[in-house]
């Protein structure tokens, strides 16, 4: 089982953004130290959600260049966010800059505000991400004596000539990681050999307190495509491998009982910061355009703690996560500094790393 770090912390205004962003590279430092395999990244603009967040592609360079042995991801690239052209150029660009230790993460996106800045209606998210990804896919498969691409999708268009530079470093291009909440999502990683995020829910509901439930019918809904697309061995290990199930908030401490008494902290100060960006959200969704159909519990829930969040001691979360691991999921990524990053927030985040490390990970690693 492989351990990996989702930075993901907040900032509250623009005096923060600066210190948050030098905060997280020391944090991915220390993981790159303590035996974590990669570093995970959100794609998010304009709601304070990682300020890096804005083009973290970019922060995943910088960050490559300091820790060439780690490997990068996006929990994940929301793709109608993205002309498709730059979206194929950027993850080649960093698929070379990383020697292909990269994993792409792609989704529909989840919130009407960033869609309203990027003149995305919202109800089109799904198809311009499905059809910006096809495109990608067309654009990553040109050559310069091809004919040329089209593209007519939403608010993007183009008509590209010779080919995508540079050229991937992975054959075919990096390893896409679709959620394996939809059929078609879960066909495509699976026909192409892909790793897959795994949820803990399933919808309209998003939350609860069986997430393994969950957890099972999606992995094994995934497996069972993986399997019978007539790969390698080699080639189902390596999916497998990456398969990712994910932690918003990951927390260790002595006992379960600290554990919880500082979640609880962790909690109250992210929900905070979520109800202060809800004035913007009300505006976002002002219209049946960009009117949202489903709602996230608030995370002093238990269904929202049981849904996103791993905590207790040591030994606690190792039980946890025995399961998980004898199921198949390969990869956990963990939420180590969810909420605004204050002094002590990132305390308790780097708590969680060095207990983690130190022992959860020699337990569940292998």
């Amino acid at each position: 089982m492989r351990f990996s770090v989702f930075l993901n912390a907040r900032s509250l205004g623009p005096d923060q953004d600066r210190k948050l962003m030098k905060d997280l590279e020391a944090h991915a430092r220390l993981a790159a130290t303590l035996d974590y395999d990669a570093i995970f990244l959100p794609d998010h603009h304009f709601n304070g959600y990682m300020p890096l967040a804005s083009d973290s592609f970019i922060f995943a360079a910088y960050l490559a260049a300091q820790m060439p042995h780690m490997h990068f991801g996006f929990s994940v690239v929301s793709v109608p966010l993205h002309h498709p052209v730059r979206f194929a150029e950027r993850i080649n660009l960093l698929d070379q800059l990383t020697d292909g230790k990269l994993l792409v993460g792609v989704g529909s996106g989840t919130t009407p505000e960033e869609m309203i800045g990027f003149a995305v209606d919202y109800r089109d998210a799904g198809a311009i991400s499905e059809n910006n990804l096809a495109i990608a896919e067309q654009l990553w498969a040109k050559k310069m004596e091809d004919a040329a691409v089209t593209i007519a999708n939403g608010p993007y268009n183009g008509r590209v000539l010779q080919r995508i530079t540079p050229a991937a470093y992975t054959p075919g291009h990096a390893r896409l990681m679709p959620v394996a909440m939809k059929e078609a999502s879960s066909r495509r990683a699976a026909e192409n050999g892909w790793p897959a995020f795994i949820p803990a829910f399933t919808p309209p509901k998003i939350g609860g307190t069986e997430p393994f439930v969950h957890v099972k019918k999606w992995f094994d809904i995934y497996k069972g495509f993986l399997l019978e697309a007539g790969h390698s061995n080699e080639v189902v290990a390596a999916a497998l491998d990456w398969t990712t199930h994910t932690y918003q908030v990951v927390h260790v401490a002595e006992t379960d009982e600290q554990a919880r008494d500082e979640l609880e902290v962790i909690l109250r100060s992210y929900q905070e910061a979520v109800e202060r960006e809800a004035e913007f959200n009300a505006r976002a969704e002002s219209d049946d355009a960009n009117r949202k159909t489903d709602r996230t519990p608030n995370a002093l829930t238990e269904d929202w703690i049981g849904t996103w969040c791993l905590y207790g001691s040591p030994d606690t979360v190792i039980e946890h996560l025995t399961p998980y691991r004898d199921l198949g999921i390969g990869n956990i990524l963990c939420g180590t500094t969810t909420g605004p990053l204050t002094e002590e927030r990132l305390r308790l985040g780097n708590q969680t790393l060095n207990l983690l490390s130190e022992r959860v990970m020699p337990a569940l690693k292998g």
